[in-house]
């Protein structure tokens, strides 16, 4: 998939290890921002990235997650691509599967005009499951797939509540249900568009 990296994304990985972090360093060639727990801020690595241009939340409290919604919305605007994982957490199953998408990422694209760019990061759990601290770390290859962009040029925020719900069962969390879920969504979006433009 060729991306423009020229133009700033809502970008939208699923999440499994700490190493999601990485991997999207080492993929995206343009300046970014995450946001991400206030937990990272007690990490002396992280700590100085989520202090200098990262966006730590506290999920407990909307006043919070009021502010680091503001600042992503404000780095968008500035032509600044934000990383948000729309599962919000690292899920506690092992093997990890797939959990509800929150839906602040894609409020802030809607609201913004802004693409999502959906990336499934496959097999960094095998590597180093969440923080390494409960089953270690080993030797592995980390697979990414670059979904195609969503654009939400026409699209409100109830509409795309609607896509992302649409025709999906409720146990299907699998990452290839998560690649289902983002391809569908676009499919409907083009079909919108086919029928707003005749």
């Amino acid at each position: 998939m060729n991306i423009d990296w020229s133009r700033p994304y809502v970008i939208c990985p699923n999440h499994t290890s700490i190493l999601d972090i990485t991997v999207l360093t080492y993929l995206c060639p343009q300046p970014f921002s995450f946001m991400g727990k206030i937990e990272l801020l007690k990490n002396p690595v992280t700590r100085i990235f989520f202090k200098s241009i990262d966006i730590p939340v506290d999920r407990k409290s909307k006043m919070s997650s009021f502010r680091a919604y503001k600042k992503a919305d404000e780095y968008l605007k500035e032509g600044k691509s934000i990383v948000i994982f729309p599962e919000g957490r690292i899920n506690d199953i092992y093997p990890p599967k797939l959990s509800e998408f929150k839906s602040g990422s894609f409020r802030l694209a809607i609201d913004n005009k802004v693409c999502i760019l959906p990336i499934v990061i496959q097999d960094a759990w095998k590597v180093l499951w969440d923080d390494g601290q409960k089953y270690g770390s080993r030797p592995g290859t980390i697979h990414i797939k670059v979904l195609k962009p969503i654009d939400t040029q026409t699209l409100t925020q109830g509409e795309f509540d609607d896509l992302q719900n649409y025709d999906l069962q409720q146990n299907e969390r699998t990452l290839d249900a998560g690649i289902k879920r983002f391809n569908l969504i676009n499919n409907c979006i083009t079909e919108k568009c086919k029928l707003h433009f005749i």
